[in-house]
Parts: structure tokens; sequence; C-alpha cells
């Protein structure tokens, strides 16, 4: 049964890979829909770790000592097996240093957050009706897509799942959005992160009074060059000249194993999704850790979970270089299901394929900056289908914060709530319909970025409105 067998071999990882669970290195994924998976271990001494649950039934996670060529070898006369692979891990691209490396350090007030004003603090509602920052309403990423303008239109429909870390469930922005979804990490329902004790007047990542940018070499996922934290009650805060860096060993609230540092990039996604589709609902799927480390299996369990549970779009912001016969499948049933599919293209800034936005049911997203570059750490090439700005972008930060990040992490998201404008315009819209519509976009000669910079009007334009 050689011949059945799909195996994959490649080693190389996306950098940044060594953050990943130390013990997926050795596990690997079996694919056997009608087998016995105890007999099959029992038979090749193979030790069983879990099962994927829902769509994904049939799918296995083993472990052994041994290599995958020898794993597949003694599985290939097992007539119920179709497929076995390394269960690989990955990162998200926001803790590789490309991104840090682009920047020789955090922006300017006025570069960041334009719309501040020293005499007092601007808030308005957005059109789930909570009250948000305006700096982070009308940043320059809002008018360069045009948010406003296509929200006469549309302000979201139906469910975007997020696969990232998690997202703040007491976020005022962002809570009356987010839906029960699941935590395949820790194993357990919800997927929110819920309140934490946080008191501002004695913690000092928190405290008004002070700066928080969080260090790259301590803080995985939150790359102090890659983001900033906002303060919207102060101005102070976001001059660089008076930021200090906290570090992890002096400040215990960075410790990798607080809430707080567990669901900060997931948190920072959502609020991008939700700048552009107020009215859609944020389903979280946790599939990485507070290091920002996952695998393919759990991210495999997070798309069939999404789609099991009525998701019409997924932004996965993250990127890997090895590809997966089990994700592409996964990716293919999400599609095949009308559930369109969104991902980051990765931080490297080169010329390549990372996955999953490189599966050809996914619209895959470069990052560009405010002046409609190409942005420096952004993968280009037949890869990338469309850009939007991922520069210093506003969102929002877990514990009723804001932050400003970089990385393609962050442009997809925005394609991500595009696609929750086209759901209100188009119910039975799927994931060919939302490519052909942002590829009605602005051009970028040159840039290697598929159709160019994402416009949320002539995107939206060519959709009619059930």
């Amino acid at each position: 049964m050689l011949n059945k067998l799909h195996i994959l071999t490649r080693t190389g990882f996306l950098m940044g890979l060594f953050l990943a669970c130390a013990s997926a290195q050795n596990h690997y994924i079996v694919d056997s829909p009608t087998g016995n998976i105890n007999d099959i271990c029992s038979r090749h001494g193979l030790q069983y770790v879990t099962a994927l649950s829902g769509s994904a039934k049939g799918l296995y996670v083993v472990n052994s000592p041994l290599g995958l060529n020898s794993i597949a070898q003694a599985l290939q006369h097992e007539p119920t097996v179709k497929n076995v692979e390394a269960d690989q891990p990955l990162a998200l691209p926001e803790t590789a240093k490309s991104v840090a490396a682009a920047f020789s350090g955090p922006p300017s007030l006025s570069s960041v957050a334009p719309t501040v004003k020293q005499n007092g603090n601007q808030y308005a509602n957005d059109d789930s009706g909570m009250n948000a920052w305006t700096a982070y309403l009308n940043q320059p990423a809002a008018s360069i897509i045009k948010i406003k303008q296509a929200q006469n239109s549309a302000t979201g429909a139906g469910i975007v799942a997020i696969l990232d870390t998690g997202i703040d469930l007491a976020d005022q922005v962002l809570s009356r959005s987010v839906i029960w979804g699941y935590d395949f990490v820790n194993k357990i329902p919800g997927g929110q992160a819920w309140p934490v004790d946080v008191n501002q007047s004695t913690t000092s990542i928190l405290d008004q009074s002070t700066t928080s940018i969080l260090d790259q070499s301590t803080t995985s996922i939150l790359d102090g060059y890659s983001t900033l934290v906002l303060d919207q009650s102060t101005t102070s805060i976001l001059d660089q000249s008076t930021t200090s860096i906290l570090d992890q060993s002096t400040t215990s609230i960075l410790d990798s194993h607080k809430p707080i540092n567990d669901y900060g990039h997931g948190t920072m996604v959502a609020g991008l999704v939700h700048l552009v589709a107020p009215t859609a609902k944020l389903m979280p799927v946790k599939v990485f850790d507070a290091k920002g480390g996952s695998s393919v299996s759990l991210i495999i369990q997070g798309i069939h979970y999404a789609v099991d549970n009525g998701a019409h779009v997924i932004n996965m912001s993250f990127s890997t270089v090895e590809p997966s016969q089990e994700l592409q499948d996964a990716i293919n049933f999400a599609n095949s299901h009308g559930v369109i599919l969104v991902a980051a293209a990765g931080n490297e800034g080169k010329l390549m394929t990372v996955y999953p936005a490189g599966y050809n049911p996914v619209i895959g997203v470069g990052a560009t900056d405010n002046n409609d570059n190409r942005a420096s750490f952004s993968n280009f090439g037949p890869e990338v289908d469309v850009a939007a700005p991922g520069v210093w972008v506003i969102t929002t930060y877990p514990g009723n914060r804001y932050a400003a990040g970089s990385g393609t992490s962050f442009s997809a998201p925005f394609v991500a709530g595009a696609a929750a404008l086209f759901v209100q315009l188009d119910r039975d819209i799927n994931g060919p319909g939302a490519l052909q519509a942002v590829d009605r976009a602005h051009p970028l000669n040159g840039q290697q970025l598929g159709a160019g910079l994402l416009d949320l009007v002539q995107a939206c334009g060519g959709l009619h409105k059930n």
C-alpha cells in the first residue's frame, strides 16, 4: 500500500519555529478513517496521543521516536491508512525577527495615532454600538482601504472564525461581537480569554503613567518592534522619547504564563476584523499557545471546528514554509462548504510560498505601508492575491487598551473583515466569489502583491445586497 501514503519529509521550518512545543517534534498525523488506531499503534510500537474530533474524525496524532520514513514504511501495509506525515510545529509570523529588522524602533505619536489631541480623549460609537477610540476608528489604514465608505453599504454579517491565541472577552469594543468558540491548546470550550485581574495602579505595564513596549527577546508574541501598546487616555505614553522598555525578568506581568500575554495577538487580529465589519460575529478558535506556538494538527482541528460550527470566514494570521497534505485537505473541506479562507503571506520579505496562504482556495494577503508601498517585511509573488495595510496599524489589545502592530498577521484580518461585508451583501458568496471581489483592487504596479491594494468600495461594488 506504499503508493497510498503521501509522505512529507522536508525539514525546514518558518523562522521562529523553535518556539513551538518540543513535545510535537516526535508527533505524527495518521489518516485512518476506518481503522482501529489502538490496534495500529499496538502493531507498530506507536504511542496514541489524541484523536481529532468533529468532521476531522479519522485523523489521529501518535508519538514515536522513529523518523517519518520508518513510520511510513511500517504502516505501508495497513489497508486503512491513507496518509502519514509529521505533525509540524509552526509559529505566528510576528515571532520572527524579520519584522523587527524592518524598523529602527517604534514610531512617534503623530505617525501612529494622528487623530489624538493633546487636550483630551476622542471616542465614538462604531456600528456595533460600542464606544471606541477614534485613533483606532479613523487611523490611516481605515481611509486607505475606504472602510467608512464601504460601511455605507454593509457593516458585516456571518461568523468570522479567528484561528489564533484567543480573544479578550472583556474588551469593551469586542465584547458584543465575540461568540462561543474553543480552546484547543487547553482543550476547554469557549476560546475567549476571560477577564484578567489587572490593577493599573500596581502593574507597571498597564499603568497609564508608564509605557508598555514589550521586549522581543523575552516576550515572543508581542515583539517590541512590531507591537506598540497605546494608552487611549493619555498621549505621553505614545512618545518614543519617553518610552521605557520593560524586561520580562523584572516585570512579572510579562511572564509568558500570564493571560495578558496569552491572547494579545488574537485580540489584535480580532480588532482589525471588527474595524472593517463591526456587526459580524467573532469566533475565537485558540490554536496557539502563549509563546505563539502551534502544530499542524491543532490548525486542522481548528479549521474543522470552525466549519462544523457555522463559520462563514476563517482568518489565519500565521504561516509555515512546509506543505501538509492533511492541512490542504482541511482547507479543501472548508472551501467545499462555502467558507472563505484568508491567510497571512508571511514576514520574510521574500519571493516565496508559505502555507496556508499558498493553497489555491485561500486568499493570501501581503502588507503595505501607509504610502501604498510594499512593506519591507512582506512576502510577495504569485501566492499573494491582494495586499492591505500592515505597518503600525492600530487595534484592540487586552485590558481595554489599544496597540499598534506591524506584520502580515495584521493585514490579513482587513481582508477577512472584507469577506464579512461580502457575506452581508451576498449570502451565497464563497471563496472563489470573495477572491473575485477583492481582485477589484487598487493596482500596485511592480510590487508583486497580486491584484494590488484592497479597496473595499470597489470590492463591495460588484455584489448585490440581499
